[in-house]
């Protein structure tokens, strides 16, 4: 069941979407080589805490932190540790935070130092094809549109698209109906009506969309090793469009 937020719930989705986007700052301005993802996700933790809020992946279903962090060819649910950024790298973080019973949720992939040419597109494409689908998040429409938007963008230069993991509802409950998946037809799927707030997130790989699951019954890496870049953000659909609750 889609569950359309009052006005009044709404304004708490603001404030945990905004807790949300600054710990993701805060954890984005922590990628260097030489940092460890667990020293990141400890900031992270501590922000987040600082702000009245609860880290809204510590424990989910098990998670073992409060960010994922996923390093190049790691898509998504990479459990922070010891590992320490490299040159060159480029790092996913996946964090959200739960304010006065409200979810917010969003991502980002950030480079670590200079990266290659390849990766940049890739991080570029999947950043461009997030705020594609956002721009189709109208009020009247359906999710397809928003599927096909970012899939459409995404195609045409090459990369593969991730089906096995999808974008979704936020609000209450960290996934929440409708499921957004970043591929589809237009014209398909739930409609979109004002008081709607959904994450969308493109999680891209450089060769092709498969996946695998590590032993550690979290992390997802591509298939074929290739690089991954994930980007997301909640946003409420209204009359007057898409309201992005995650830009800092």
């Amino acid at each position: 069941m889609i569950v359309l937020k009052t006005s009044s719930e709404l304004e708490l989705m603001r404030v945990a979407c905004q807790i949300s986007a600054q710990a993701l700052v805060v954890g984005g301005e922590m990628v260097k080589p030489g940092v460890t993802t667990a020293q990141i996700d400890k900031a992270i933790h501590k922000f987040i805490k600082s702000q009245n809020a609860i880290p809204s992946f510590l424990g989910y279903n098990g998670f073992p932190a409060s960010a994922c962090i996923s390093i190049n060819d790691e898509v998504i649910h990479g459990i922070p540790g010891g590992r320490v950024i490299q040159p060159g790298d480029i790092v996913s973080i996946d964090v959200g935070a739960l304010y006065k019973g409200f979810n917010g949720d969003n991502a980002a992939t950030f480079a670590a130092g200079e990266i290659s040419p390849e990766a940049q597109r890739l991080m570029d494409v999947t950043r461009e094809s997030l705020h594609m689908g956002i721009a189709a998040a109208l009020s009247g429409n359906r999710v397809g549109d928003v599927s096909n938007a970012v899939q459409t963008y995404v195609e045409q230069y090459g990369f593969g698209i991730v089906r096995e993991f999808v974008g979704h509802g936020v609000g209450k409950d960290m996934h929440e109906a409708p499921e957004v998946p970043n591929f589809g037809k237009a014209g398909r799927g739930p409609r979109l009506t004002a008081g709607m707030t959904i994450a969308i997130e493109p999680m891209i790989n450089m060769g092709g969309g498969g996946v695998k699951m590590l032993s550690d019954g979290w992390t997802i890496k591509t298939a074929d090793g290739s690089l991954s870049a994930h980007f997301e953000h909640t946003i409420a659909i209204t009359d007057n469009g898409p309201a992005i609750l995650t830009t800092p």
